[in-house]
């Protein structure tokens, strides 16, 4: 009796510190919030709410202790903190089988939870500094998680001595070869190469200039349509996205429909090409493309199709040619696109005047936008998936990451110059100036998307945390032309990337876009399978007669080398 009292004294006081590090965590969140700089003093919430909320975490606190502790003596657990749906941090039957780490971990789950009610119980100014609030306990929560940490993860221990300590030195080499690289290691790199066993769509450069390179891919059917197809992929990273493996590659799918396929191929900016502009990447991407493609084919339009910030890149690039008198598409695709920037989701979250303006001082005139920086800013976004999975697995397992040819993709971030990104930025993102007709001077013309009337395709997808769906589903409002909205099933990547053989997913359909995003939704037919086929039949009347296939390149447009060319093969450094 006297060692069980002993020991429930010692769990006693383990739950005790457990209540008091939800506290302490909740109350370091809110005065960080105060003393950050530029930041208005740390929101106070209503007393009587903050009292009632702190009784309900002490309550359910002691509750779960009382719980776990019958349930590690045989006696049914009355009440227990599980986490959200995909959060698989804690699935390993260790956490469970030792009653301190089952404690531990629902601990930490009910101090979560209390973090966020805390949050929506302080005011603030608008809706945008409550999503600052919401995504900042986000990222304090997920890394004060006991799995980034080896005295209190029981996979760490169990594993160590599995192996003799093996594993604590093959972590602490995977961290000395990460901090090289200067990169968390999301998939084993040694697998793959750009060319080899991703990016091997057949084809041909036509076409280079100090902004990017055009490859026109081979055809792969006996007629194919006498109108091409232009991709303009986006400019943040690499383009085979579109093209990691032949059973999952959009552009080869694409080429097996009968098109004649162009893509613009970015290039990774390197400090000679820090100077770049706004106007230089759609003077010299995707309208200097047009004109290319335009001569290799003999045809006055082409069919478009643009791919986030690739599809506002040719957007304006269309409006500019419009500008002029030139139609120069017959159509245009838009994937997971912003047209309208009035809600970007968490993205926006990282934008305000101040620090852009401290980066339009810095590298507004010249210089580059690290590609580490923007890839940690997407990684933090889904930091559990992105970040600490592979701090756990990597350093405090001493697991090689599996191959994973997206993930290959995800590590093999670009650079972008200074001035582009900055004016991207303000314009756009801070100032959502693209939607107004006339504000926006672009390659010496005034633009207006709303005299864009060519028949329109518009995807989004309903899990998009980079490009949120309504948001995208506003561009039905700018552009003139009968537009076909459409909503695929996952994110940002897998709603794309989803390929028609495989039917996995659904997509949702409704002829109607007057109403609003919600309104369109809940009168959206689902179908089951991959938006590829619905695309693929839109774009074929568009696409004009069959005639035999042309290799890439003609007498003026000699092909440079083979796709994917070598642009898309220089790192970041």
């Amino acid at each position: 009796m006297a060692q069980g009292s002993n020991n429930n004294d010692a769990f006693l006081g383990s739950a005790m510190q457990f209540m008091q590090a939800g506290q302490n965590m909740a109350q370091q969140f809110m005065d960080y919030l105060g003393k950050a700089g530029g930041a208005a003093p740390a929101p106070a919430a209503d007393p009587q709410a903050l009292t009632a909320l702190q009784k309900q975490f002490m309550d359910q606190q002691m509750s779960l202790w009382q719980a776990v502790l019958g349930k590690h003596q045989g006696q049914p657990a009355n009440f227990a903190v599980a986490p959200e749906p995909g959060d698989r941090r804690f699935a390993a039957p260790e956490w469970r089988d030792n009653p301190l780490y089952d404690y531990l971990h629902q601990a930490y789950l009910l101090n979560t939870k209390y973090l966020k009610e805390l949050v929506e119980l302080a005011p603030a100014q608008d809706d945008k500094s409550k999503n600052r609030l919401r995504f900042l306990a986000r990222q304090v929560a997920d890394a004060m998680a006991p799995s980034n940490f080896a005295a209190t993860n029981p996979e760490f221990i169990k594993l160590a001595l599995e192996t003799k300590g093996q594993s604590i030195t093959e972590g602490i080499n995977n961290l000395i070869r990460d901090f090289e690289k200067g990169r968390i290691s999301m998939t084993d790199e040694s697998v793959f190469e750009v060319g080899r066993n991703i990016a091997t769509t057949e084809g041909a450069v036509v076409y280079e200039n100090d902004v990017m390179q055009l490859i026109q891919y081979a055809p792969l059917t006996p007629k194919v349509g006498t109108r091409p197809l232009l991709v303009v992929p986006p400019c943040i990273n690499k383009f085979y996205i579109m093209d990691l493996q032949p059973d999952n590659s959009l552009i080869r799918y694409m080429v097996e429909q009968g098109n004649t396929v162009f893509l613009v191929s970015w290039r990774n900016p390197k400090e000679a090409q820090g100077q770049l502009q706004w106007d230089d990447y759609l003077e010299h991407g995707p309208i200097a493309a047009l004109k290319v493609v335009r001569e290799i084919t003999r045809v006055k339009q082409v069919n478009a199709l643009g791919f986030c910030v690739g599809g506002t890149i040719l957007t304006s690039a269309l409006a500019v040619l419009k500008a002029r008198g030139d139609d120069a598409a017959a159509s245009l695709t838009l994937l997971t696109t912003l047209l309208d920037f009035s809600d970007t989701g968490e993205i926006g979250l990282f934008i305000d005047e101040q620090g852009l303006a401290a980066r339009e001082a810095s590298i507004g005139q010249g210089g580059l936008l690290p590609a580490r920086d923007l890839q940690n800013t997407f990684s933090f976004l889904r930091a559990n998936d992105l970040v600490w999975n592979y701090v756990t697995g990597n350093y405090l397992k001493g697991q090689k990451p599996q191959a994973f040819d997206l993930l290959y993709w995800n590590s093999d971030s670009t650079n972008l110059p200074g001035p582009f990104a900055c004016w991207y930025m303000r314009n756009m993102y801070l100032e959502n100036n693209l939607r107004v007709p006339g504000k926006l001077a672009m390659c010496g013309e005034k633009v207006d998307l709303g005299k864009l009337d060519m028949p329109v395709y518009l995807l989004a997808t309903r899990e998009d945390h980079i490009v949120p769906w309504q948001s995208s589903y506003l561009g039905t409002r700018l552009l003139s032309g009968p537009v076909r909205f459409v909503l695929g099933a996952s994110g940002h990547i897998a709603g794309v990337i989803n390929p028609a053989s495989k039917n996995k997913r659904s997509y949702w359909v409704n002829e109607d876009v007057k109403t609003d995003a919600d309104g369109w939704l809940s009168a959206a037919e689902e179908r089951k399978g991959s938006w590829w086929s619905d695309w693929a039949d839109w774009l074929k009347p568009l696409s004009g007669e069959q005639r035999t296939p042309r290799k890439p390149g003609n007498a003026k447009y000699k092909p440079i080398e083979p796709a994917p060319g070598r642009y898309v093969k220089e790192r970041a450094v």
